[in-house]
C-alpha cells in the first residue's frame, strides 16, 4: 500500500518537472537575452516549493544570468542552488553550479574566483565519486595555470587528472591530457619533453581512430616542436640541425591528409600557416605563398577570428620581405582590424610595428611614427597584464604557501588532541585503582602536557604570523620593483622616441641632399649634351648652307643658260642632245642630294618616325638594284644578289630600302668599271647582317674609326668617284641615322685601294 502511494507521488513529480522544463523552454524562446532571464526569475519566484523542479529552475537562472554577464545573479544563483541541493542531497546540482561558476570567472580572467570554485566543484565530485568530472575539473583547472602562468600547478593538476585517467580506462581524455602537458613543456622551450607526451598521445588516438581530429592536431603539434626547436634540444629528440624543417614538413604533411578527411577548418587553417613558415625557412618562396593564401582563405572562411588574424599578419610579413608593400599594408590593416574587434592585444602590436616598418620604407615618415607610437600603446597593455599575472602567480604562490602552513598547523593540533583523548581515556581507566597520590601525580602531569601543548600552538600561531608578514614585506618589494620597472620604461621609452624623431629627421635630411647633388649633376649632365649636340648643329647647319651655296649653284646657272639658248634659238639639234644629257646628268645629281638633304634634316627634326613592319630583305634589296641599274650598267658593273629569301627582318621597309641605296650607290661610284659589287645576308643572334662588298678605293683609317663610332654625325666633303661622279657628303650620316631609329647598327670594314665591306644589322623577325 505505502509502495503504491511512493510510486504515484513519483509520476506526479516527474509530470511537474517536464511540465517545468516545458514551461522554462518556452520562456527560451524570448529572443532578448535579458528578457529570458527576467522571465526565469518570475518562474522562480512564483515557485515556492523547495524541491527537484526548484533546483532545476535555480540552474536555469544562474545559467542565463551567466550569458548576460551579469556577476552578481550569477554568485547568488549558483549559491541558492548549492544550499537547495545540500538541503535534497542532490549533490550533483552543487558540483555543477561551481564547476559552471569556475568557468564562468575562468572564461573572465578573475583566477582567484575561478580557482575557488573549481576546487569546490572537486570537492563536490569526489564527495558523489564522479571520477570522470573530477578528472575534467582538474584539466580545467591545469588550463586556468597555465594561462597565469603558473606551470609547476598546471603540471600537478593535470598529473592528477591522468592518474584518475588512468585509474578509470579513459584513454581518450587521458590522451587529451598528454596533449595539453605536451603544450606546457612548448611554452618552456624543452620541445624534448612536449615530444615525448605527444607521441604518447598519438599512440592512443590512432587506437582509437586513425582519422580522428586528435591525430590531426597531435601530428601539427609535432611538427611545431620540431621547427621551433633549438640545437641543443633538436639533439635531445634524435635529430639532426639540419633535419629540423624536412622532419617538421614530414609531420605537417601527415597531419594534413587527416585534416583533409574530416575537412576540419580549424586545423587546416592554422596548418596551412605552418606549412608556410617551412617553405620560406627552407627559401621555396612560391610553395611559401601559396600556403599562406591557403591558410587565408581557409580561415576567412571559418569563424576562428584569431586564426584569420595570425594567417595575414604571416602572409603580410612575406609580402614585406619581398618588398610588397602595397599587399603588405592592405593585410596588417585588415588583420589590425580583427585584432580590435575581439580585442587580440598581440595582433595590434604586431601589426603597428609592420605598419611602421613599412611606412618608414616607403618614405613616409610621419605614419611611420603615429604607427609607431600605437605600437607603444598597445605593447605597454600586453606588459601591464604580463605585470597583472605576475602579481597572481606571485600571489597564488603565497597564498598556497599560508594554506599549506595554516593545513600543516590544523593537522599538529589534530594530533595533539587525539593525544589528549587517548591520556584522558588512559587517565579514566587508571582513577579506579590509583590512589589519590597517584591521581594528583597524574593530574598534574596531565596539566603540564596541556601547558606544553598551549605553548607550542602559541608558538605556532607565531610562526604563521611572521610567515603572513614576510608574504605581506615580499609583496610590498616585488611592487616597489615593478614600479621602477615602470618607471625605468617610461624613461627608456621616451629616449627611444626622442632618439627616433632625430634619427628620422637626420635621415630625411641627408635624402634631401642626396637627391638634391643627384638632381644637380643630371640637369649639369643634360646641359653638358645639349651644348655638344647644339654645337653639332651648328656645325651641321654651316656644312648644310655650303654644300646647298656651293652644289646648287652650278646646276641652277646651267638650266638658265639651257633655257636662254632655247628662247634665242641659235642651238642645233645636236648640240641640243648633248646640253640635254649634260643638264640631266647634273639635275639627277642635284634631286638625289636634295633627296638625302631632306630627309637627313627631317630625321634631326624628329619629322621622320619608323613604321615597324615584317619584310623580306631580299625582295627590298632587289627593288633597290632595279632602280640603279642604269647607273650600273653605265660602269658595265655587275652586281650580284646573294641575300637569301625568306630573310625576314623587323624595320622600316622605306628607311632600309633608302640606307641599302645609299650604300650601293657609292659602291658603283667607288669602284672602277667592269668590276663585280656582291650583296650577301647572314643571321647572327637575333640580327640579319645585310653586307655590301666592293673592290673599289676603300677607305683611310682615320675615316673607318670615325664612321663606326655610334654617334657619327658628321658630314664630309663630297668625293668624286672613279667617273668623275659627284656626291653630297650626307649620304652615310643619313645611313647612321636611319639605322639607329630602326634599332640596327652599321660598321664598315675597308682597305685603302682594295676596296669595303659596308654591314647593316636588322632585329630578326
Amino acid at each position: 500500500m505505502n509502495y503504491k502511494f511512493t510510486l504515484s507521488i513519483s509520476k506526479i513529480c516527474f509530470l511537474t518537472y517536464c511540465l517545468l522544463l516545458i514551461s522554462i523552454a518556452t520562456f527560451a524562446q524570448v529572443k532578448s537575452p535579458q528578457l529570458k532571464l527576467d522571465s526565469l526569475l518570475k518562474v522562480n519566484a512564483n515557485h515556492v516549493k523547495q524541491d527537484s523542479a526548484k533546483l532545476v529552475i535555480l540552474k536555469e537562472v544562474y545559467y542565463q544570468s551567466m550569458r548576460v554577464k551579469n556577476f552578481e545573479k550569477s554568485e547568488e544563483f549558483v549559491n541558492k542552488s548549492v544550499l537547495l541541493a545540500r538541503k535534497l542531497n542532490l549533490r550533483r546540482f552543487e558540483a555543477q553550479a561551481y564547476y559552471k561558476l569556475g568557468m564562468f570567472y575562468h572564461g573572465f580572467t578573475n583566477f582567484y574566483k575561478a580557482e575557488e570554485n573549481y576546487k569546490k566543484a572537486i570537492a563536490a565530485y569526489t564527495a558523489i565519486n564522479d571520477l570522470d568530472w573530477v578528472a575534467g575539473t582538474y584539466l580545467n583547472l591545469g588550463a586556468l595555470y597555465t594561462g597565469v602562468p603558473y606551470y609547476v600547478k598546471a603540471l600537478d593538476a593535470h598529473q592528477k587528472a591522468i592518474d584518475i585517467f588512468l585509474k578509470n580506462g579513459n584513454e581518450v581524455d587521458l590522451a587529451s591530457c598528454y596533449a595539453n602537458i605536451s603544450g606546457i613543456y612548448m611554452d618552456l622551450g624543452q620541445q624534448d619533453y612536449a615530444l615525448n607526451y605527444l607521441q604518447k598521445a598519438l599512440k592512443i588516438f590512432i587506437k582509437e581512430d586513425p582519422n580522428d581530429r586528435g591525430v590531426a592536431v597531435v601530428y601539427n603539434s609535432i611538427g611545431q616542436a620540431y621547427f621551433t626547436a633549438s640545437k641543443e634540444e633538436l639533439i635531445k629528440m634524435g635529430a639532426k640541425p639540419n633535419q629540423k624543417n624536412a622532419l617538421a614538413l614530414e609531420n605537417y604533411k601527415k597531419a594534413l591528409n587527416v585534416a583533409q578527411v574530416n575537412n576540419d577548418s580549424t586545423v587546416l587553417g592554422p596548418l596551412n600557416k605552418d606549412f608556410g613558415n617551412v617553405y620560406e625557412a627552407m627559401g621555396e618562396k612560391d610553395l611559401a605563398l601559396k600556403a599562406y593564401q591557403k591558410a587565408n582563405e581557409i580561415n576567412s572562411k571559418a569563424d576562428h577570428k584569431d586564426d584569420y588574424a595570425n594567417s595575414l599578419l604571416a602572409l603580410s610579413n612575406f609580402y614585406e620581405k619581398n618588398n610588397e608593400y602595397s599587399k603588405a599594408e592592405d593585410l596588417l590593416i585588415e588583420a589590425l582590424k580583427i585584432g580590435q574587434q575581439v580585442n587580440l592585444l598581440n595582433v595590434q602590436r604586431d601589426a603597428y610595428l609592420n605598419l611602421s616598418s613599412i611606412n618608414e620604407k616607403q618614405g613616409d615618415f610621419n605614419q611611420s611614427l603615429k604607427n609607431y607610437r600605437q605600437y607603444i600603446r598597445v605593447r605597454d597593455q600586453i606588459f601591464n597584464q604580463e605585470k597583472e599575472k605576475e602579481i597572481i602567480r606571485r600571489q597564488l604562490q603565497i597564498d598556497f604557501g599560508v594554506k599549506e602552513k595554516d593545513y600543516q598547523l590544523k593537522q599538529q593540533l589534530t594530533d595533539v588532541e587525539l593525544q589528549r583523548q587517548v591520556l584522558l581515556a588512559k587517565q579514566q581507566q587508571q582513577e579506579l585503582t590509583l590512589s589519590n597520590q597517584e591521581k594528583i601525580l597524574q593530574r598534574l602531569t596531565f596539566l603540564k602536557k596541556q601547558a606544553d601543548l598551549e605553548n607550542e600552538k602559541r608558538s605556532q600561531a607565531n610562526l604563521l604570523k611572521q610567515q603572513r608578514l614576510k608574504a605581506q614585506l615580499d609583496k610590498e618589494i616585488k611592487d616597489k620593483q615593478i614600479g621602477l620597472q615602470r618607471t625605468e620604461l617610461k624613461f627608456n621609452r621616451n629616449v627611444n622616441l626622442i632618439l627616433g624623431i632625430l634619427a628620422s629627421i637626420l635621415l630625411a635630411s641627408a635624402l634631401f641632399v642626396y637627391y638634391t647633388q643627384r638632381k644637380t649633376a643630371k640637369l649639369n649632365k643634360i646641359v653638358s649634351e645639349q651644348k655638344l649636340e647644339l654645337e653639332k648643329l651648328g656645325k651641321v647647319k654651316d656644312r648644310i648652307f655650303s654644300v646647298v651655296s656651293h652644289d646648287m649653284r652650278s646646276p641652277v646657272n646651267s638650266l638658265i643658260s639651257f633655257i636662254q639658248l632655247l628662247e634665242d634659238g641659235n642651238i642645233n639639234q645636236q648640240d641640243l642632245t648633248k646640253y640635254a644629257g649634260l643638264l640631266k646628268t647634273t639635275l639627277g645629281y642635284t634631286s638625289s642630294m636634295m633627296e638625302n638633304l631632306l630627309n637627313w634634316a627631317s630625321s634631326q627634326m624628329q619629322g621622320f618616325k619608323p613604321i615597324i613592319e615584317r619584310f623580306d630583305v631580299e625582295l627590298c634589296a632587289q627593288e633597290v638594284l632595279n632602280s640603279l641599274h642604269a647607273n650600273a650598267v653605265q660602269k658595265n658593273i655587275t652586281i650580284i644578289n646573294e641575300i637569301k629569301s625568306g630573310s625576314i627582318c623587323l624595320a622600316d621597309m622605306n628607311m632600309t630600302a633608302l640606307v641599302l641605296r645609299n650604300l650601293i650607290s657609292n659602291s658603283i661610284k667607288f669602284s672602277a668599271k667592269n668590276e663585280t659589287i656582291k650583296l650577301s645576308s647572314k643571321v647572327e643572334n637575333n640580327t640579319i647582317a645585310i653586307s655590301v662588298i666592293d673592290n673599289g678605293v676603300g677607305l683611310l683609317k682615320e675615316q673607318i674609326d670615325n664612321f663606326n663610332n655610334s654617334g657619327y654625325q658628321e658630314i664630309g666633303k663630297s668625293t668624286i668617284g672613279t667617273n668623275q661622279e659627284k656626291g653630297t657628303g650626307i649620304g652615310l650620316v643619313l645611313c647612321h641615322t636611319f639605322t639607329t631609329l630602326m634599332n640596327g647598327s652599321l660598321k664598315v670594314k675597308s682597305v685603302k685601294n682594295k676596296g669595303s665591306v659596308f654591314t647593316l644589322a636588322l632585329p630578326k623577325a
